[in-house]
């Protein structure tokens, strides 16, 4: 009897573990639905990597031709001043150019310039009789006077720049101070 009471116990694990054709059928459609899904979201992640890498190369492409052709627009501006000045210089070398016709030629291109400027955003500098402003002035020396209050723009050497907000070159000056 020793036999068959160890043949019981044995019978009872085993058709405890044992699944039946239909659960067998059941979970292996699970997996094969599981394989599915996630082969999907793989290919959807190799899909979105492409696209990512893609969306890179393009940016960087565009900011390359950035680099190239940003000043495009504003080199195009400075054509019709270049322009000018070759036409002045020729007409000065004609023998009809007088100095009135050649300095009204010169007013013609600079008024050319200030309103090229002013298109991009560049700002002019001329701060005589102003207070001192170490931010926008570079001052060249400093001068008694009597006439200008102390720590004022006497006299602009040089106009400064300002591009939008940023400065792109002091205006060299000389300062009043006091007697």
């Amino acid at each position: 009897m020793t036999e068959s009471s160890a043949t019981p116990s044995a019978a009872p694990e085993a058709s405890s573990t044992s699944v039946s054709i239909e659960e067998y059928e059941a979970l292996n459609a699970r997996l094969t639905e599981a394989e599915a899904a996630a082969s999907t979201a793989r290919d959807a992640q190799l899909r979105a990597m492409a696209e990512l890498d893609n969306v890179r190369k393009r940016a960087e492409r565009e900011i390359d031709s950035a680099r190239k052709f940003g000043t495009e627009r504003v080199l195009g501006d400075l054509l019709a001043i270049n322009d000018s000045l070759e036409l002045g210089i020729k007409a000065a070398g004609s023998p009809e150019a007088t100095a009135a016709s050649i300095g009204e030629g010169m007013t013609l291109t600079h008024g050319q310039l200030l309103k090229f400027f002013e298109k991009h955003g560049i700002s002019i500098l001329d701060p005589a009789g102003q207070p001192f402003n170490p931010d926008l002035h570079e001052a060249v020396s400093a001068v008694p006077s009597t006439d200008v209050a102390p720590n004022h723009v006497i006299s602009v050497l040089q106009k400064g720049y300002r591009l939008h907000e940023r400065l792109l070159r002091p205006a060299m000056v000389i300062v009043a101070k006091a007697p």
